[in-house]
């Protein structure tokens, strides 16, 4: 799941195949197979290890206290200063409109999860959506320009109004 988490991270659904996942972990292709039958079913099981990561996170962090924006702000800070430099939901994301069902209802159940985290800690519903998509928009362009500081830029301002800083 991590080589294809990986994978997905550069190139999205169709930026890897079973043999990719296999020669990057030193493995045949039917082992991956065994584990999953289909690559919908392991694109599905790594979106959902990565909400459920992400979730526990943000749930821990806002039980220390901590803003729900600065929680999610600096998640994505760190995936954006990592190897991927993208989420790999935000690329399926950009492309869910192509994606199989299976793999579509677990993208827009990350970005439900996100959105309804970030209400939950307090925000009303248009913070949370323009928080999200400051976020998610802000980690596309620091990747497209190859320039990480771009990230902060794009989200420090929408960051502190909602933090009332």
């Amino acid at each position: 799941m991590d080589a294809a988490e990986l994978r997905m991270r550069g190139g999205g659904f169709n930026g890897f195949s079973f043999r990719d996942i296999a020669d990057d972990v030193g493995i045949k292709s039917s082992s991956v197979h065994y584990h999953f039958a289909t690559k919908e079913k392991l694109a599905a099981a790594v979106v959902h290890r990565y909400a459920d990561r992400l979730g526990t996170k943000f749930d821990r962090e806002l039980a220390g206290g901590a803003h729900p924006q600065q929680v999610l702000t600096d998640a994505f800070r760190g995936t954006v200063r990592s190897d991927g430099r993208m989420c790999p939901v935000t690329v399926l994301g950009a492309g869910s409109l192509g994606l199989p069902e299976e793999v579509a209802a677990e993208v827009k159940r990350f970005f439900q999860m996100c959105l309804d985290k970030l209400i939950g800690g307090g925000l009303v519903p248009d913070e949370a959506a323009e928080l999200l998509a400051t976020i998610t928009g802000g980690m596309v362009v620091s990747t497209a320009l190859d320039d990480i500081a771009t990230y902060d830029r794009a989200t420090i301002k929408v960051c502190r109004s909602q933090s009332g800083v």
